[in-house]
């Protein structure tokens, strides 16, 4: 049996002035999210939180086999997969609720990415552009698809990849909870092997760092709290325009050492 070993770590950055990240480590239900909140001031740091904490809530509830899902299953995924969508729209309909029983709280919304466990497959969802990377033998592969104006264009062929990291609409974001009424989650399913490293972060990384300095910093070290620090270091010296999160897991044999590290 695989098991992940975990470590998160979330900084406010340089230049903002307070945190809309958050992030959960779940080592019971082998679940890990992170939430990029946006709305200014503390609106987006709610969202962020409220839809955390409502993943967390409807995973740890669906852990009984026989819990039935509030949304139509898509046959196409396992029942874990399914789940962490579920989760995911149950997070974007409490942040609706909120803004909907609290008008000063219109316009925020949060970005989310989350893996999910079971077995020996990992199920990964994400809505807007935080994102989740797997470092298999040396290589970095990028498991979800920015939800921008931006890389629509790249991948519709009207942007390059060194255009897109510095278009003034880079950051604009195309899906998010607490959006639109219905928000659509992207799902996919991976086989995970002992020694895979899964990166969740928000795009306070992405936009300080490139896909190959990021490679770089998660091969320099085995000690997932030094590699958490490195790249929340390394962000904030190249500016740290954002506030910065990151969760590392480690697939590791079950009985190997301890199950979390965070902070």
């Amino acid at each position: 049996m695989l098991r992940a070993r975990a470590c998160g770590l979330s900084d406010v950055g340089v230049i903002r002035s307070h945190n809309e990240d958050c992030f959960e480590i779940d080592p019971e239900h082998q679940m890990f999210v992170v939430a990029d909140g946006m709305g200014g001031h503390s609106h987006g740091e709610i969202a962020s939180r409220i839809a955390v904490e409502a993943i967390r809530e409807f995973i740890a509830k669906s852990a009984d086999e026989d819990a039935t899902l509030p949304f139509e299953m898509d046959p196409k995924l396992g029942r874990h997969s399914n789940v962490l969508r579920a989760a995911i729209r149950i997070g974007h309909d409490r942040v609706l609720r909120a803004i909907r029983q609290d008008t000063s709280l219109h316009g925020m919304g949060t970005t989310v990415v989350g893996l999910l466990l079971d077995g020996d497959v990992a199920a990964v969802a994400h809505v807007g552009d935080s994102r989740a990377y797997r470092l298999r033998n040396g290589k970095l592969e990028l498991l979800t698809q920015d939800h921008t104006w931006v890389n629509e264009q790249v991948v519709a062929g009207f942007l390059s990849e060194e255009q897109a990291r510095a278009h003034p609409l880079k950051n604009v974001v195309t899906r998010a909870l607490g959006g639109d009424t219905e928000v659509e989650v992207d799902v996919r399913e991976w086989k995970i092997a002992a020694g895979d490293l899964f990166l969740l972060c928000s795009d306070g990384l992405t936009t300080m760092l490139s896909d190959h300095e990021i490679l770089d910093r998660l091969k320099a070290s085995n000690r997932l709290e030094e590699v958490c620090g490195r790249l929340v270091q390394d962000a904030n010296t190249r500016g740290g325009f954002d506030n910065v999160s990151v969760v590392l897991l480690r697939i590791e044999p079950e009985d190997d050492g301890e199950d979390t590290e965070f902070e």
